[in-house]
Order: C-alpha cells, then structure tokens, then sequence
C-alpha cells in the first residue's frame, strides 16, 4: 500500500512541520489558506507566507479553527484565552521602551565651548529629522512595523517623496506583501523588490479580481530623457549625497495591476505579462511605468526580529519556540474549564431515592442538582457524589508549569511577563538576575534593527537632497540611529548618586552627565538644552556670590567676569543641589 509520508524539511519555519498545514512541503496551506494557490504566487515563498498565516491565527485566538481544517475536529472546542498576544505584546514593549528618538552621531557635542569639527552641522540634520519624526508619526509607525515584526518575524517600511508636502512619507506593509529578488544571494540588498497584493472584485463598482504589484527595481539609467532636468551627462548622473562621484545606476517605479481572470498558469508575480498591465496614473498625471525616481538605492526596508542565519534573510518570531507550548497551554485551559465545570455542579449517583412523576406522562423527571433542592431517600438511600477537584487542582498546577516553560523558553522570563512573585525575589540584584535572559533578548532584537533604522534614515536624508528640500545641501548623509529607551526600570537614585561623583571627579563631561540622567528616566526632553540651562544657572549664582563678596568688601564688582567658577565647578555645585533638594 502506498503510503503518503510528509517530507523532511530543514528551512525558517521548520519550527512549524508539526502543524498539519504545513507538512506538505510543495504545497502548504493549500486547504486552510485557499489564495495562495493563486497562480501569481511564487511557489518558493508558499512556506513562508503560510507561516504568516499560522501565527497571525494564534494571535486572534484562532488556532484552534486552524487546526480543525487539518482535520482535529475537537480543536474548535479548544480555549483561547489571548496568551499568544499577550507574549508577543509584552515582547514589544521591552522593545520598544517607553520611547525613541532620532539621534545623529556628534549632535551631543554642539553646545560645548569647544565643539567638535562638524557638531552644528549634526545637531542641525538631528534637528530636522526630529521634525520630519513628528510629523510623519514615525513611533506609531515604528510601533506598527515592529509588532508584526514581533509576531511574524518580519516587517516592511517603504519611503516615497511627496512633491505635495515636501517631504518622505513612511508607511508600514504586512510581510505578506514582500517579495524581494536577489540577482546574487550573496548581495546584501536585492535589486527588485514587489509589493504585491490581491485586490477583490467589486461587483457595485464593476471591477474584477484584480493583483497589484509595486515594483523597485535598481537599472541603468534611461539617457533618452532631458539631460539638464535629471542630471545625466555623458559619464553618468551626479547624486547629491556623493558629489565626487557620477553613477549610471537609477531606480525605476512600476505601479500596475492585472486581472485574474488574464493570469495563466506558470505567470507568477516577476513574469506578469506587462500587454495586460493597467498602469496606474499619479496625481500630476504621470504614468508609474518604470519612473525614474533619481536615487540609485530601493526605498524600502525590511525588519527582521532576529538576526537570520547564513544564508537566509528572514527572521524569526518570537512565538516560534514555544508554539507547541501554546497549544498545550490551550488544550489544559479547556479540559480545566470542563474539569471546573464538573466540580462546582457535580455528578451525582443517588439509590432509593424517591423521585418526582411527571403528571403529564407518567415518567419519572430528571433532578437538577441547584441550592435549596430537597430530594426523599428511603431508608435505605444513599448519595454519592464525584469529586473532581484533585484533578482540577492538578490542571491548574499544570497551566503554572506550562507558563513556567513559556517564559523561560521565549527569554521573556517570568520575572518580565509579571508572573514572578514578588515576595521571591530577595533583592535587587535576585531580580536583576532573573531578567538576564530578557536583557539578552532585547539587546538581541535590538541589535538586529540597528542597521536597518540606521539605513532607513540615509534614506531619509538622501530623499530630502533628492527632492531639494530647504535646507538640505549637497553633501554625504550623516548617520542617524533609532535610540532606544531602557527597557527595564532603573534605580534613578543611584544613577544620580553615579553621575554627581563621576562629574564631580573630572571622569565625565556635564554633557555625558545629563545624557546618563536622561537614559535613567528623568524628565528631561533635550539633553543640550538641559545642559545650557544648568550652565546658565550656574553662572548666576556664581556671580551673585561674587557680587555679594564685593559688597562685603566695599569692592565694585568686575565687568569681565573675573573670579567666576568654572564651569564644571558650578555645574558640579548645581548637580549636588538638585540631589540635596
């Protein structure tokens, strides 16, 4: 007999072979997600867009429909009570802290009496792109991104000038959307990316099923086009971010949609017939068919949560360890709910009992087991009733463990989730320690995002040169990062207490002291401007104390300031004050 065995698959998502819907290799999720056997669908990403689909159930409280198209009919009966989302929510937000912010290498050092060589210029971009955060939203949609990047291991930003507000605006894409293509694996960046999506029929507008598909795509540059207004000479064009330097490499824009019904069989998404194309117009009038956009960089971003492996490009979801934990999560939580159910109206077993007759029929009626219910026994009558409560107390028992298990499989930690008891942890350096596997988890995540925001704000500057924005000059971009808030609290007194001693010394700047005092949690918006006003501070105490040493001594006081602390002195003063107060 033949015999269908499920293939042996070493991939990203191997994690989830156990699951039914993705056993079969070729072919995963062919029943529970019917659109991805559409015909544009490239066969390759069916794995991964089909573990998007998996874990996007486990995070609405659907797994257990899930399952039941995989034929465990006993899984809609299953009790899902938000564990997965809380896992992954309570991930986001060690993540994310409590906020970030643009900063922009050597910014710090603009307001100090001896600025380093290029300090103005980076705390004047830091400045604008701080301008340009506020106004594009960029921590709701940083916080957009980086949830599904928490829960389905990647995320998509993608910038576009807008000639209307003069300025890059940021938008957020479902993974699903994605499909990048690499001319060599080993290319840190591919040279074609689609976003592609399916867009249903309307039958009151008259439209058909419909694929979208955005298409970036790095080419050389098309010469046959107005040499003064693009900027293409006869060695190239000249970008503004590298003035030195001529590129005939330029990105191309491709925004069409195509009818399903046009589709044949082996068109996937990078072989879509452009005859049948309908491209799409912008609001100037201009047709997206292959648009120059006059930068030689695609920009869009993909967020991975994890640092992927060798060879790979995808990351990894935080859910993905403890999966199976989940399901058994779930599975103990319904057979507990019966278990309850059986303790608080138990079975009951009753002999010689006289029971009550229906007039009606004859027939003797069922007894509801309910307070105040008074039931006859003969003489020789017993009751017996079913004690369940040893098992449930047992289940119960197993939901700690199986929580227990969760925490520390996915480095969240009990301790981070809140069910650590606090009445455990001895002291500070207890709990410190039990938060060591989330410290690694967060500076793990954490540093698999410092280049891509890192890139994304090049992309940025680059699009305001691109766009000659005001104020933005010919010039190489600045690196900017995302900085991040702690993600655990801090002992702020204690910080205090570090920065006085350490600024006291001479072993830190007043500029470090401040920026260490902000990183702890104090209320303090701008480092530079918290560091102006306490030199001012200083300064006018230091010259009350000098004009009232002159009074004194029937002196006048000097004009040029002689006899004024220094600055470090007075700020030294005015640190220990504000620790005093």
């Amino acid at each position: 007999m033949d015999v269908g065995l499920r293939q042996f698959v070493i991939d990203a998502w191997s994690w989830l072979n156990y699951k039914p819907v993705m056993a079969e290799a070729g072919r995963p999720g062919s029943r529970a997600f019917p659109e991805l056997a559409k015909t544009w669908v490239p066969p390759y990403e069916l794995r991964r867009l089909a573990a998007y689909k998996v874990l996007a159930s486990y995070d609405n409280n659907q797994a257990g429909q899930l399952a039941a198209t995989g034929g465990d009919a006993s899984a809609l009966e299953r009790r899902e009570l938000g564990d997965a989302a809380n896992l992954v929510d309570t991930a986001l937000g060690y993540l994310l802290g409590s906020e970030q912010k643009v900063a922009v290498e050597g910014a710090e050092h603009a307001d100090e009496e001896t600025p380093t060589p290029g300090a103005a210029e980076a705390a004047a971009v830091q400045d604008r792109l701080r301008k340009w955060a506020d106004k594009e939203l960029l921590t709701f949609r940083v916080q957009q991104a980086e949830r599904t990047a928490v829960l389905l291991g990647d995320s998509v930003l993608a910038l576009a000038w807008n000639p209307e507000k003069q300025r890059p605006t940021l938008r957020a894409y479902d993974p699903g959307f994605f499909f990048p293509q690499w001319d060599d694996e080993d290319d840190d960046f591919p040279h074609r990316v689609h976003l592609a999506w399916e867009l249903p029929a309307d039958d009151d507008a008259g439209l058909k099923a419909r694929v979208r598909r955005v298409t970036y795509e790095l080419g050389p540059i098309d010469e046959g086009g107005d040499d003064d207004a693009d900027g293409v000479g006869a060695s190239g064009r000249t970008y503004p971010w590298e003035p030195g330097r001529t590129s005939n490499v330029t990105c191309y824009l491709t925004d069409a949609e195509w009818l399903l019904d046009d589709l044949k069989s082996g068109e996937a998404l990078d072989h879509l017939p452009m005859g049948k194309a309908s491209f799409r117009v912008r609001s100037d009038g201009t047709e997206l068919n292959r648009l120059d956009l006059m930068i030689d960089f695609v920009p869009v971003v993909h967020i991975a949560n994890t640092i992927p492996n060798g060879g790979e490009h995808w990351g990894r979801s935080v859910l993905a360890r403890v999966l199976q934990a989940l399901d058994e999560l779930a599975a103990t939580d319904s057979d507990s709910s019966a278990a309850s159910a059986t303790t608080g109206t138990p079975i009951i077993g009753l002999a010689g009992a006289r029971l009550p007759v229906d007039r009606a029929t004859g027939r003797p009626q069922e007894l509801e087991v309910k307070a105040g219910a008074v039931w006859q026994l003969g003489e020789t009558g017993r009751m017996d009733a079913l004690d369940t409560s040893p098992q449930l107390a047992e289940l119960r028992a197993r939901v700690d463990h199986l929580l227990e298990r969760i925490a520390a499989n996915s480095r969240v930690t009990a301790a981070g989730l809140g069910t650590l008891d606090a009445t455990e942890v001895p002291s500070g350096y207890a709990l410190k320690l039990a938060l060591g596997p989330l410290d690694a988890l967060i500076g793990m995540m954490r540093l698999a995002r410092e280049h891509k925001y890192r890139l994304l704000f090049k992309m940025v500057q680059r699009l305001y040169q691109a766009g000659r924005a005001e104020g933005w000059t010919v010039g190489e971009t600045l690196p900017a990062r995302l900085a991040w808030a702690p993600h655990t609290p801090t002992d702020r007194g204690a910080v205090l207490e570090e920065v006085v001693k350490a600024y006291g010394a001479g072993v830190l700047s007043l500029e470090t002291a401040v920026s260490m005092l902000l990183e702890a949690g104090y209320p303090i918006k701008d480092a530079s401007q918290e560091v102006e006003r306490i030199r001012a501070k200083a300064e006018q105490e230091a010259a009350a104390r000098v004009a009232e040493v002159a009074v004194r001594r029937g002196a006048q006081v000097p004009e040029d300031g002689d006899g004024q602390q220094a600055d470090g002195a007075r700020a030294t003063q005015v640190l220990s004050t504000g620790a005093t107060r």
